[in-house]
């Protein structure tokens, strides 16, 4: 079922997938629970319930990349419990730019319909192909320099 989903996700596809494999009520998490900042950037990112948060991020995606490549590699499940794994290739609209990610994600699926999806990638590497320049002033390592990225 997860699968299925997946593997229609286009904009013309979207809708009639997530009438037949979602549940009304279903939790959507995408990226982190609740990030002001990167839904700025993202905006369907945080936790949502109901239909139109699966819809709107996967059209949100294809309004702001080029899906060049998406690849699944594993998947598995455990009861209700649904585990995939992969990859994707996108080029941003914006800025032309290129990235690949790890995707991870956990499903529930109950009576039929998936009740929970969390989607998880490379946050970093997506909201940086959108990025004009600049740089940040990091320092990770107490004891280390400070560098920029």
């Amino acid at each position: 079922m997860v699968l299925e989903f997946l593997n229609n996700t286009a904009p013309d596809k979207i809708e009639a997938a997530v009438a037949r494999l979602v549940a009304e009520d279903a939790t959507y998490i995408s990226l982190n629970f609740d990030n002001p900042e990167l839904k700025k950037i993202l905006p369907w990112t945080g936790t949502q319930n109901g239909r139109k948060a699966y819809t709107s991020t996967f059209i949100g995606v294809a309004n702001y990349w080029t899906i060049e490549d998406f690849k699944i590699s594993d998947a598995f499940g455990a009861g209700e419990n649904v585990s995939v794994f992969g990859s994707f290739t996108y080029r941003s609209k914006t800025r032309g730019k290129l990235f690949r990610s790890p995707l991870a994600i956990h499903a529930k699926v109950k009576d039929g319909k998936i009740v929970y999806f969390m989607f998880m990638e490379d946050t970093f590497a997506s909201a940086r192909s959108f990025s004009s320049g600049g740089k940040w002033k990091i320092k990770t390592d107490p004891k280390g320099p400070e560098y920029q990225v």
